[in-house]
C-alpha cells in the first residue's frame, strides 16, 4: 500500500517549498560555487583552441587577444621558477625521470660508438653555454637516429663544463616499453610547451630539439642531407618566451650510419609503427638492427648562438617573425651541413 493521501500532499508541499529557494545560479543546479553567501568566485577563463597551433605553443586564455592592448599585463601561465627546488646532485633520479645510475650503465656503449665506431669529430662545442638555459636545434636523420646520443656525448666528453642534455622527443616514442624507458632514463622528455618552458626558463637546462621530427628520420637515402621544413617555428616561440638563445647544430654521418632504402606502407599499418623501413639490418635482424649501425664518420659542428634578447615574449605571437627566424636557423644549419659534406673525402674515414 502507498502512503496516506494527506502524507503525500505534505511531502509534495515541502518539496515545492524547497525548490522555490533554488535558482538557476544555485551550485546544486550547475551554478558557480561561492565561498560566502552572496559573493561568487570568478570562473576560470576558458582557453582558446587553435587547430594549427604547434606542440610547443603555450595555450592562452580566450580573451588574451582582447586584453593584449589593455593597461594591465597578461599574467604568465606558469610561474614555477620560485617554486621548483634547486637541483640536488646527490639524487639518482631527477624530476624528469633521468637516472644518473642508468646513464652511467649505458655510457660505456655510447662512448664506444662515440670514440671508436663513429669516431666523432666535434667542433665549436664551446658555443654551448656553460650555464643557464639554451635550446640546441639540429638536423635529424637515420631510421633509428643516432644523432641525439652523439650530440649528448660530445657535450659530456668535449665541453669544458659538461652538463646534462635533455632531448624533446615525440610522444609516440614513450609508447615503446623498452626503448621508451631507457630513453627517458638518459634524458628524453615528451615535447610539450610546459616541459620546454620549465626546462629552459625555470631550471636553466640544456635542451635538444629536432624541428624536422619524423620527416627527418624517415628520409630515403637519396634524400640525405636535404633538411625538411622546420614545422611552424614552435622552437623559436619556445626560445623567445623562455628568454634563451638557440645554438644551431649541424650533424653529418647519421644519414649513412642507418640509411633507409625503402618504406613498406602495408607493414607499417599492420605493425603500428610510424614507418616500416628497409635497410641493411631491418627487418631481417628484428630489434637487433637497433645496434647494427654502419661505421660512418661523424662530424658535429656547434654554430654560434642566436640571441633573442631584443624580442619580448609577446613577439612570439608574431607568426611572420617566427617563421622568418625559424627559416633563418634552418638555412644556417643547411649551409653548414653542405659545407661539411663537401669537405669530407670519404663517408667512412672523413
Amino acid at each position: 500500500m502507498g502512503p496516506p493521501p494527506e502524507e503525500t500532499q505534505a511531502t509534495r508541499r515541502r518539496t515545492q517549498s524547497r525548490r522555490r529557494h533554488l535558482s538557476a545560479d544555485s551550485p546544486l543546479l550547475g551554478g558557480p560555487l561561492s565561498s560566502t553567501a552572496g559573493a561568487e568566485e570568478p570562473r576560470a577563463r576558458p582557453t582558446s583552441f587553435d587547430p594549427l597551433a604547434a606542440p610547443l605553443d603555450i595555450p592562452r586564455p580566450a580573451d588574451a587577444d582582447a586584453r593584449r592592448g589593455a593597461d594591465h599585463d597578461i599574467p604568465e601561465p606558469r610561474l614555477l621558477r620560485d617554486l621548483i627546488p634547486r637541483g640536488d646532485p646527490s639524487r639518482e633520479v631527477d624530476d624528469w625521470g633521468r637516472s644518473e645510475r642508468v646513464f652511467q650503465l649505458v655510457e660505456p656503449l655510447l662512448n664506444f660508438y662515440y670514440r671508436y665506431w663513429f669516431r666523432v669529430e666535434a667542433d665549436g662545442v664551446e658555443n654551448v653555454p656553460a650555464d643557464g638555459g639554451a635550446l640546441l636545434v639540429s638536423n635529424h636523420s637515420g631510421a633509428l637516429p643516432p644523432d641525439a646520443p652523439m650530440i649528448m656525448q660530445s657535450i659530456r666528453n668535449e665541453h669544458p663544463s659538461p652538463r646534462p642534455l635533455y632531448m624533446l622527443g615525440e610522444h609516440w616514442f614513450k609508447g615503446f616499453p623498452a626503448v621508451g624507458m631507457i630513453a627517458n632514463k638518459i634524458g628524453l622528455v615528451p615535447a610539450h610547451s610546459a616541459n620546454a618552458q620549465r626546462l629552459l626558463r625555470d631550471e636553466g637546462r640544456l635542451v635538444l630539439v629536432f624541428p624536422e621530427g619524423e620527416k627527418g628520420s624517415r628520409k630515403l637515402y637519396w634524400q640525405r642531407y636535404r633538411l625538411r621544413r622546420f614545422g611552424r617555428g614552435g622552437f623559436v616561440k619556445t626560445a623567445i618566451r623562455a628568454g634563451v638563445p638557440i645554438v644551431p647544430v649541424a650533424v653529418v654521418g647519421a644519414e649513412e650510419a642507418m640509411p633507409i632504402f625503402a618504406h613498406v606502407p602495408l607493414l607499417q599499418r599492420l605493425t603500428g609503427l610510424i614507418y616500416f623501413p628497409i635497410n641493411h639490418a631491418f627487418p631481417h635482424f628484428g630489434v637487433a638492427a637497433g645496434l647494427m649501425y654502419l661505421p660512418a664518420k661523424f662530424k658535429i659542428r656547434f654554430l654560434e648562438p642566436i640571441s633573442f634578447d631584443r624580442y619580448s615574449p609577446s613577439d612570439a605571437d608574431d607568426l611572420e617573425l617566427v617563421q622568418r627566424l625559424g627559416e633563418d636557423v634552418r638555412q644556417r644549419i643547411q649551409t653548414e651541413v653542405d659545407r661539411l659534406v663537401s669537405e669530407r673525402k670519404s663517408v667512412w674515414f672523413g
